[in-house]
């Protein structure tokens, strides 16, 4: 009889490990859109004079989770990345915007209740650029013959150079916090920073340039719907 009750115990106490490592490992798998504004410059060498460009971000996401904890997302965005000139005092004005269709694959881990989560989200990203557009109140093909030209030397190559590498790729990392309106649906907020490892233009020694590399701080809102 003992031995009886002994195995029952077993085969519940097996029956519930089972279960729970079921539920433990048991796949989710979301989908999503996103979208946002972000913050744009390229670290040049030799150094320019710029300030933060604006620009837009949005897309579709997948998120595969199987750990209670770790998961993978998987982004098809939609970037605007670029640089603003600084003239300081002078009444100039110049923006490079370029456009690109972005992969970034990262881990995702989170962390919290089942109604609020904060995660963090990191990995590499490749970009491909589809355009590029250029406002400037001055010709940028000779800036020398503008009469309100600032008298400092400053570089001047960056500002009529078209892109030479479209394909872009770098290292992106994201914190946010998500919200969970029912046991499918979730809304959520993430700041993310981008930083290129790939030049924009030319890099050799004979070029101007040494690096020119794109840099994004994009801030998003998005919403997540659980498939299973």
């Amino acid at each position: 009889m003992l031995c009886r009750r002994a195995l029952i115990c077993c085969l519940v106490l097996a029956s519930a490990l089972f279960a729970a490592a079921e539920t433990h490992y048991k796949a989710h798998i979301s989908v999503g859109a996103h979208g946002g504004i972000g913050l744009s410059k390229v670290s040049f060498a030799p150094s320019v004079k710029q300030s933060w460009a604006n620009g837009l971000t949005g897309g579709i996401s997948v998120r595969y989770a199987e750990e209670r904890h770790v998961g993978v997302l998987a982004e098809l965005n939609f970037v605007q990345r670029g640089w603003k000139e600084n003239f300081e005092e002078a009444p100039l004005d110049y923006t490079r915007t370029l456009n690109y269709i972005s992969l970034p694959i990262m881990t995702h881990i989170y962390f919290g209740s089942r109604r609020v989560k904060c995660f963090f989200n990191l990995g590499p990203e490749f970009s491909y650029m589809i355009s590029e557009s250029t406002s400037a109140n001055f010709d940028y093909n000779d800036p020398l013959s503008s009469p309100d030209w600032p008298q400092k030397a400053r570089m001047t190559e960056q500002l009529a150079t078209p892109v030479h590498n479209k394909f872009d790729y770098g290292i992106c990392a994201g914190f946010g916090v998500e919200f969970y309106l029912r046991p499918r649906h979730s809304a959520y907020l993430e700041a993310r920073y981008y930083y290129g490892l790939g030049n924009i233009f030319p890099s050799s020694k004979a070029d101007t340039f040494g690096a020119s590399r794109n840099m994004t701080l994009a801030v998003t809102l998005g919403y997540n719907f659980r498939l299973r």
